[in-house]
């Protein structure tokens, strides 16, 4: 097996191997939906940062990164990489001798560009693909998951009563999102991204066509969630496909079904506007969104995370190596 760099001739066949992937997980979670056309790779065969393995002259696998992005993760101060889904694979034999060694060549280029932050996502059922990430000093970060847009049984909650906002009615979700943030911050989380203003938000929800739905108690907004008509990977671009982009829960309303309500709410109206599937993207390192979402959807992706001593930038031996 020999590792080159990933060039346009390679697309064609990293195209049917990412496919083949997919498909792979799909018989794992019958919820995903049908490929259809794959994303297109020529930007990641002409930005230069990727690679493929070729065995007896034949696709072994490929990993392809976007170019460095500042502050990744937006909430470091370092440059980040990430490989998306479909922008990389390998076939199941000697998958992660493979995939190990296409990392430490295409590792090279990357912190050869200045990233220190690299990011990779794997299908969350492929165990042998993780196992070898795991092994370089990566770990899990981000869950990418569906569910058909099928309501489940829960509990009623006749105190609450549960609408969607108009576009005029934003600003009430708002102090929401903010506690969200307040959120985020905490422990074992720790992630410091800066909100957005009022205003921002409220533009932001209009400009994308995204909805937000609420629970109220006593006529005061107790849960949001908000809606978006994209999310983190391609399959989220279908037009019957929706995604959850924004979501808490005052913690004094926690633990009465509030919130499993509200989302069988959404899903009702959803599925009679004619949509199919609803996904939700969430940080592992989030405890509570984890034993949430992990009860009513299944996970696709895993998103894994390695922080490189950015040190190793200045270093001129290592320099000189590359």
């Amino acid at each position: 097996m020999i590792i080159v760099d990933f060039t346009r001739e390679h697309i064609i066949k990293a195209r049917e191997l990412a496919l083949a992937c997919y498909e792979e997980e799909r018989s794992k979670v019958p919820a995903l939906p049908d490929a259809g056309a794959f994303p297109d790779l020529t930007y990641f065969a002409d930005n230069g940062l990727g690679v493929a393995a070729l065995k007896n002259g034949k696709m072994a696998g490929f990993l392809c990164s976007t170019m460095p992005f500042d502050h990744a993760f937006r909430s470091t101060d370092v440059k980040g990489v990430f490989s998306p889904m479909g922008a990389n694979g390998a076939i199941p034999e000697n998958r992660a001798k493979i995939y190990a060694a296409m990392y430490q060549e295409a590792a090279c280029k990357w912190v050869s560009a200045g990233a220190v932050s690299h990011g990779i996502c794997l299908y969350a059922h492929d165990e042998i693909a993780q196992q070898q990430f795991f092994k370089y000093g990566f770990g899990l970060r981000c869950v990418d998951s569906i569910r058909p847009m099928e309501p489940f049984h829960c509990v009623s909650c006749e105190e609450y009563k549960f609408s969607e906002l108009t576009s005029s009615e934003y600003p009430l979700a708002y102090s929401l999102e903010i506690m969200l943030h307040r959120h985020y911050i905490s422990s074992p989380f720790f992630m410091n991204r800066k909100p957005e203003t009022c205003e921002t938000f409220c533009e932001t929800c209009v400009r994308d066509h995204d909805r937000c739905f609420v629970a109220q108690y006593e006529d005061k907004i107790c849960a949001y969630l908000k809606i978006s008509e994209s999310g983190e990977t391609f399959i989220t671009e279908k037009p019957d496909y929706l995604h959850i982009t924004g979501a808490f829960c005052l913690e004094e309303h926690r633990g009465k079904g509030v919130y499993q309500n509200l989302l069988n709410y959404v899903i009702k109206l959803l599925k009679a506007e004619g949509y199919t599937h609803l996904g939700v993207d969430f940080e592992s390192i989030n405890p509570t969104a984890y034993g949430f979402w992990s009860k009513y959807f299944t996970e696709y992706t895993h998103g894994l995370v390695r922080r490189i001593d950015e040190r190793i930038l200045s270093e001129v031996l290592y320099r000189n190596f590359m």
